[in-house]
Order: C-alpha cells, then sequence, then structure tokens
C-alpha cells in the first residue's frame, strides 16, 4: 500500500471544475491503441466522479457444467494482486472517501467506484492493477467459493420467489441456451469450481480489448483521456479474443410451450404471485424491429398505476394487489417480456389468469389509444431525463448498451425514437409475442408450516428443471 500512497500527488486531477463548460447531454468516447474504449460523460453538479469497468463477459458466457464461474471470478477480484494484499482495494477506496462494489449478470461483469474527483487517478490505477496482475491461490479461492455457495442459499435457495424465477428462465429458454442458467450458477457446479477455473477464465476475458471504461462527473473528456493513456494504456491487449455471439433463436422455440404452470409451494411464501414469461427479442437479437415498441408496450401494460394491469386487476376488478409488466431490451441474446400479478386473499390463480389474458385479448383486438400512448412515452422519456440528474444512471444505460453490442447512438437519440413508435408498431410487437408465444407460466404458492420438517419447494406438474 506504500507504493500507492506515495503516488497519489502524480494522479490528482485538479481540485475544481468551475473554470469549465457547461455540460453536454450525451457522452464523449475514445479508444486506446490496446483496445480499451473510454466513455466519458460529463456532470459538474458535484465534484465527484463514478468509475466503472465494464467486462464484456458474464454468466452465459461460461462453458458448462462450470457454471457461475464468472460471478466467482467476480468476488476473486477483490483478493490478492502483485502489488495489493486481499481486500486493500476496498480499503483504500473508503479512505479517500469513496465507495466501491461489483455486479456480475449474463452478458457482462462490471467493477464500479464513487469517489472525489481529484482521486479518479487512483481509481484507475488500482482497477489497472488487478485486470493484469490478481494473484490466485487455492486456499483462497476455496474459502471464496464456500462465500458463493452461501450467497446462493442466502439469495436463492431460500428465496422461493428466486428459486421460482430460477426455474421459469430454465424452462423457458431451455439449459442449452445460455440464459436457461442462473447467473450464480447450479450449486452442484459450484461446488466443483476451483482456482484453476478462475484462473483461466481471468486471463482469457480480462483485457482492455474486452473492457469499457466508463467516467461519470466532474471532468473533461482531456482529463480523462491523460490519466486513462497513464494506467490503463501499457496493459497488453488479448489477441486471441472472439466476437461473442448469442443464437438468435432459441434451439427448441419451435417446440409446444408447457400447458401446466411451474408451481412452487413453500410457507416461506407470504404473498402469492403469479408469473407469465414470454420469450421476446433483444435490441440485437432476434426481431429487433419490435425492440422498441415492446418498451412501450411494457409501459402501456405495467407502467406503474396507469398501467393497463393494474387499472383492471386491481382498480376495477378489485382481484389483485399489485399488477404488472416489465421488459429489458439490452440483452445480447433473446429477452424476456414478463407479466405479473398478486392476487387478493380468496382470489384463484385462475382468476387473476383469465383476467390478465382478458386484457392482451382487448389490446390485440383495438390496439392502443392515443391517449394511453402518450402518456407511456411521456413517462419513457422522462426516466431517460431523470437518470441524467445522477453520477450513475447514465453510465449504467451506456455500460449496458455497450457490452451488448449496441452504441452510443442508441442510447443518445433513445427518447427520440420512443417518441417516434406509433400505435401500429406497439399492435404488431404485441402479436408477435402474443399470438404464438413460447411462454411459461409460474405459481408461488404460500403453505402452512408443517411442525418437524424443513420447507421444500415443491414443483408438481413436473415443469421444474431443478439442478
Amino acid at each position: 500500500m506504500i507504493f500507492l500512497l506515495f503516488l497519489i500527488g502524480m494522479f490528482s486531477t485538479p481540485a475544481s471544475a468551475a473554470d469549465r463548460p457547461g455540460d453536454t447531454p450525451y457522452a464523449e468516447s475514445f479508444t486506446l491503441a490496446n483496445g480499451l474504449r473510454v466513455l466519458v460523460i460529463p456532470n459538474h453538479t458535484v465534484p465527484a466522479v463514478a468509475h466503472m469497468v465494464w467486462y464484456r463477459v458474464g454468466g452465459s458466457d461460461e462453458q458448462q457444467p462450470k457454471t457461475g464461474l464468472a460471478h466467482y471470478l467476480e468476488h476473486l477480484m477483490f483478493k490478492a494482486t502483485a502489488h495489493l494484499q486481499a481486500g486493500e482495494f476496498s480499503r483504500m477506496v473508503a479512505y479517500y472517501g469513496g465507495n466501491d462494489n461489483a455486479f456480475t449478470t449474463e452478458d457482462y461483469t462490471v467493477y464500479h467506484q464513487t469517489i472525489p474527483r481529484e482521486y479518479l487517478g487512483l481509481v484507475m490505477l488500482l482497477e489497472a492493477d488487478r485486470m493484469h496482475n490478481l494473484q490466485l491461490d487455492e486456499a483462497t479461492a476455496l474459502k471464496e467459493r464456500d462465500v458463493i455457495l452461501e450467497e446462493r442459499s442466502m439469495r436463492v435457495d431460500n428465496v422461493p420467489a428466486s428459486l421460482l424465477s430460477e426455474q421459469m428462465d430454465a424452462m423457458l429458454y431451455g439449459l442449452d441456451y445460455p440464459y436457461g442458467v442462473p447467473v450464480i450458477g447450479w450449486r452442484k457446479d459450484m461446488e466443483q469450481l476451483t482456482w484453476q477455473d478462475a484462473q483461466h477464465f481471468y486471463h482469457r476475458y480480462y483485457a482492455p480489448n474486452n473492457a469499457t471504461v466508463i467516467v461519470s462527473g466532474d471532468v473533461t473528456q482531456e482529463e480523462v483521456r491523460e490519466l486513462a493513456e497513464k494506467y490503463y494504456g501499457a496493459l497488453p491487449r488479448n489477441p486471441e479474443l472472439d466476437n461473442r455471439t448469442r443464437a438468435v433463436q432459441v434451439a427448441h422455440i419451435t417446440a409446444p410451450a408447457p400447458t401446466s404452470p411451474i408451481v412452487l409451494k413453500d410457507e416461506r411464501v407470504e404473498q402469492p404471485e403469479w408469473l407469465r414469461y414470454y420469450l421476446a427479442p433483444g435490441a440485437v437479437s432476434g426481431e429487433t424491429q419490435h425492440t422498441l415498441p415492446l418498451v412501450v408496450l411494457a409501459q402501456l401494460l405495467g407502467g406503474g398505476e396507469t398501467g393497463r394491469l393494474y387499472q383492471a386487476l386491481v382498480v376495477k376488478q378489485q382481484l389483485a394487489t399489485s399488477a404488472g409488466a416489465d421488459y429489458d431490451d439490452l440483452s445480447l441474446g433473446q429477452t424476456i417480456f414478463r407479466l405479473y400479478a398478486t392476487p387478493k386473499p380468496g382470489v384463484s390463480f385462475a382468476q387473476i389468469q383469465q383476467a390478465v389474458e382478458q386484457e392482451i385479448a382487448l389490446l390485440l383486438k383495438d390496439g392502443a389509444t392515443k391517449q394511453e400512448m402518450q402518456r407511456a412515452k411521456n413517462l419513457l422519456r422522462a426516466q431517460v431525463i431523470y437518470a441524467r440528474d445522477g453520477l450513475t444512471p447514465m453510465a449504467h444505460i451506456y455500460g449496458a448498451a455497450l457490452s451488448t453490442g449496441l452504441d452510443t447512438d442508441y442510447v443518445e437519440h433513445w427518447p427520440e425514437r420512443i417518441t417516434a413508435v406509433n400505435p401500429e408498431q406497439v399492435l404488431a410487437a404485441a402479436h408477435f409475442i402474443f399470438d404464438t408465444p413460447r411462454e411459461v407460466t409460474g405459481e408461488l404458492v404460500p403453505t402452512a408450516p408443517v411442525a418437524g420438517h424443513a420447507p421444500v419447494p415443491a414443483l408438481p406438474n413436473s415443469q421444474g428443471v431443478v439442478r
């Protein structure tokens, strides 16, 4: 740590940005000679920066049976490097008034810090160090493997809603499609992960030409470029990296959808929940012309208390306490359009399902009105406007887009493209996913405790894919 303290004066940026020009609404980008892409989002509201490293690798880039490996390596990245002891990265960031964390998804792994702007160079130095100098050993890896197994117990195995979602993903995609496997991994696979597995994964994917650095905050592009060249510029690229893709079609897309719901019964369930997942195109995979209309459709059906499902099931028919829809377009492969509802006491899942399907049928028959189209698009545009107020929201949007094969143009012109979506496009998108759907329905059911017995998840319709 001493040598890093000595370098503090060398990588500090100017303490004030008051004399700089006003903010630009869009990001500025450049690429280093080693392939590292750097994105700068100026925001001079506070003298702080958010710094993120987005690696274009996630859970769906693993080779079975090594499921959970991307997330496992995320944990190990906080261990020792050639210059730092285990845990020293986070201690240094905290010492200088910042915070840091990381997360793994199907398509990317992200390491991020928020810190006073004068220490941007510090976090770049630290991230560049662990991008190239991570030191793994068997004892450390075994201890951290126990940590991720405990995390699975806490976040999945002991959370019925997570168990049900995991099983629905597996059934919808199938186990041969990358998104059919949970990011955290199947337990039996996680138990076999080794430090050599993590090291191989690290050397294959953790390279500057497989990463994007995003800096959002009180900086200019010139300042960031100078620091990025200084700390990341000397890192070697990996010439053996392949362009990754996801299959455009899920292999079993033409197979009949399950006719019975996946039912999970557990005494830990506090509220019953009805869910339905539809396979849908993402922004770069499948019938992409439907992507933005599906964004509008999700807002129209499930956009809070003004959404059709909430109005029909909660307000008018009083069948549910909540109801909605969601859809994420930023996916490298095919994604999911979700519907959900929480029935009131005494209301059956069959009643909920019938009410939801009636709303879908009405939409497919009559389409969306101009008024609800305008309301949905106004809400979506407002979300982007509000996101630009903070240091991290826009950085997350840009990072997800760039990590899934999109470009900055997709993000920067997203509001205008949402505005241009018309009712006919929304209706066509709705027909595309609802007429001949690949769908999976799930039911989360509370049960009474059984004395002397631990609760065991039940999937009585044999639709689950428990591993």
